[in-house]
């Protein structure tokens, strides 16, 4: 069983903590630069207009002469293409000023109004969109247009723009670099936590998870489960210690009993019915003794100490072994054994004698279940640098609802024969594979029986 790997880039708690964040002051920014734009915009616009509205007050009070000297004066306090100026006769016929025509769709009513196509004149420096204009009637009869171009405007808000991104910008990016940061060493530790877990879930319940310095919420949630892994070993020891010396001390009597009643045996007449009924006794004290045999192999392959004498090997030589070895029980049973390897497979680290066990118990299944005519396949493949063993047959497989359950101790298919056996041989293959650290699947072959796969990457294997 893998763990999932811990969570990667926006995945992560603090990726979406940030993620959050930065989406809330985003908003909040866009929001507070459009209030701002609003009320500075509002602001300057009042402020243009009451300009506007003291100049055509000033002016009114002039005629004649007056008055055009005192906008050629004003004209020089005045910023060049933003204000600008019109006088016209009665008939609206030019006379001075910037303005060459009184702007289309302007009401001579002396009230400021925004237009959106501004000027007519020869001053490529005077606004040429929207602007804010007055008409007015002087004392003489002439009519004065004051125009202020309202794109003075923009250029404030422009620099509130300005400096709101680059408030935004240097306060996200320091924030995903303090991100990318902050979330190292969280992931480091998760990392830590994740291979013991692997370790412990491969069956080393020695292993615990570590620990910093901190004492955080991190460290308080390992400590929590330490305790709970310390009481899990120490029951499952006291369980496993129970059980095995049951199996231990019954082993004994049980040869006594048996050699007891094997010499009772020879001393009855053959074919009495004594002897026949002492001939069931001993196939059930047989029987029993397997039974024993089997739990002491399954609790000395669980000591993960036999790591120690693990060495490199190749699978070829193994697989061929088999073949031969089983060759003739399968042609005993009417089937066909084939041996599928290439000519070179990516050596295994472990027991040889082990899985040579292993794989044997997976033949030796197939062979009793596959029916007379039938097919068994041995295989050996080279996926991705490592080994892969199947063992295929044409028998009638193992249901989806059992394939888990299989590997149980003492587990039999509802539907089992008389010769399923004593539901060991199987627990026996996935403690073996449990102390390499191998993988072991159960599913359908193309021949319609079962397909056990022996995965030999050593993902698993804890450290000790």
């Amino acid at each position: 069983m893998s763990l999932p790997n811990p969570s990667k880039g926006w995945r992560s708690s603090s990726s979406r903590l940030l993620a959050l964040y930065s989406s809330l002051f985003v908003i909040w920014s866009g929001i507070l630069m459009g209030v701002m734009y609003y009320e500075v915009s509002a602001y300057l616009d009042n402020l243009a207009k009451h300009s506007l509205l003291q100049r055509q007050h000033l002016f009114s009070h002039f005629q004649g002469q007056q008055l055009v000297d005192a906008l050629a004066v004003s004209m020089t306090f005045d910023i060049r293409g933003i204000d600008a100026y019109g006088l016209f006769d009665e008939q609206h016929r030019y006379l001075s000023g910037a303005l060459n025509h009184v702007p289309e769709g302007l009401p001579l009513d002396g009230k400021i109004h925004m237009l959106s196509d501004c000027a007519d004149s020869d001053d490529p420096s005077l606004p040429a969109d929207s602007c804010d204009a007055v008409a007015t009637q002087t004392l003489d009869g002439r009519w004065l247009i004051l125009v202020r171009d309202n794109g003075s405007l923009f250029a404030v808000t422009r620099i509130i723009l300005h400096a709101l991104f680059w408030g935004v910008t240097l306060t996200i990016l320091p924030g995903i670099a303090g991100w990318h940061l902050l979330r190292r060493r969280p992931l480091k530790r998760i990392r830590g936590i994740q291979a013991s877990a692997e370790a412990i879930v491969a069956g080393d319940l020695t292993r615990r998870l570590p620990l910093s310095n901190r004492r955080d919420e991190l460290d308080m949630l390992a400590a929590i489960v330490n305790a709970m892994l310390e009481r899990i070993e120490r029951l499952m020891n006291e369980v496993k210690g129970v059980c095995d010396n049951i199996a231990h001390d019954l082993r004994t009597p049980l040869t006594r009993l048996r050699a007891q009643l094997y010499r009772i045996q020879q001393q009855a007449d053959e074919g009495s019915p004594l002897a026949v009924q002492l001939d069931s006794v001993l196939g059930e004290a047989d029987t029993l003794m397997a039974r024993f045999r089997g739990l002491l192999r399954i609790s000395e392959l669980e000591d993960r100490q036999r790591r120690s004498g693990f060495v490199q090997l190749d699978p070829v030589p193994m697989l061929q072994e088999l073949h031969d070895f089983y060759l003739p029980l399968a042609e005993e049973g009417e089937l066909k054994f084939q041996l599928q390897i290439p000519l070179s497979l990516p050596p295994l680290n472990g027991d040889r004698a082990l899985l040579f066990e292993a794989v044997a118990n997976l033949l030796s299944n197939s062979i009793k279940f596959t029916p007379p005519g039938g097919e068994v396949i041995l295989r050996g493949v080279n996926e991705g640098g490592h080994t892969r063993i199947e063992v295929l047959d044409s028998g009638p497989g193992i249901p989806l609802a059992e394939r888990e359950a299989v590997f149980q101790r003492f587990y039999r298919a509802e539907g089992g024969n008389q010769q399923s056996g004593f539901g060991l041989g199987l627990s026996i293959v996935a403690a073996i594979v449990s102390l390499h650290g191998f993988t072991l699947e159960v599913g359908s072959s193309e021949r319609g029986g079962a397909r056990l796969v022996l995965d030999c990457r050593q993902s698993l294997i804890p450290q000790t």
